[in-house]
């Protein structure tokens, strides 16, 4: 019995010694996200600000621009790309749809428990500004929706100029949402 209890005991304790070293690898791992994606905002607005546009367009991971919707308090560094590495450093530009400052329909996607997290209060009529290097275009939200997430006819192209964001959805959802929150906007007219 002595044995047993012994043999037991070592073994939680072992148990116990990789619960938290897991534990202290998975903060460390999530702090290094948070620190890449901070460096990489950080970076972002300064060569916004600066006017800085050293890398093609056209190259996943550059800069596109920063999207803005003031009166939820977000800003937000937009690159070109929306794989996984781009959309934990930000915003990421829907590579094929045209450019900030282009006709046309403006795709941009983030994850909702980041950067997109303040799109579940966003409303209809509330401003949206994508400021880039050439310049800042104004757009009001005209519609949000919820689709699933193989529904692509949010990225058709329009012919007005437009804005369409793009996050998971439900907000509150634990891993893989199986839908998407659609944000429309529409160019503001004399902004």
């Amino acid at each position: 019995m002595w044995q047993t209890s012994t043999k037991l005991l070592r073994a939680l304790n072992w148990a116990e010694v990789c619960l938290w070293v897991a534990g202290f690898v998975a903060v460390g791992y999530c702090a290094s996200i948070e620190i890449k994606a901070w460096l990489a905002q950080t970076e972002g607005n300064h060569e916004i600000e600066a006017g800085i546009s050293n890398t093609p367009r056209a190259a996943t991971g550059s800069i596109v621009g920063r999207l803005e919707i003031p009166r939820l308090g977000t800003s937000v560094v937009v690159f070109e790309g929306t794989d996984a590495g781009t959309l934990d450093l930000g915003a990421g530009h829907w590579t094929g749809s045209p450019l900030p400052g282009e006709d046309g329909n403006v795709v941009m996607a983030a994850h909702r428990d980041t950067f997109f997290r303040s799109l579940r209060n966003i409303r209809n009529h509330d401003a949206v500004d994508v400021a880039t290097t050439e310049g800042t275009r104004h757009y009001l939200v005209d519609s949000t929706q919820i689709v699933n997430s193989n529904d692509l006819a949010v990225l058709a192209p329009t012919a007005e100029p437009s804005l369409t964001l793009i996050t998971c959805y439900p907000f509150e959802y634990f891993g893989h949402a199986p839908k998407r929150f659609i944000v429309r906007a529409r160019l503001a007219e004399g902004r």
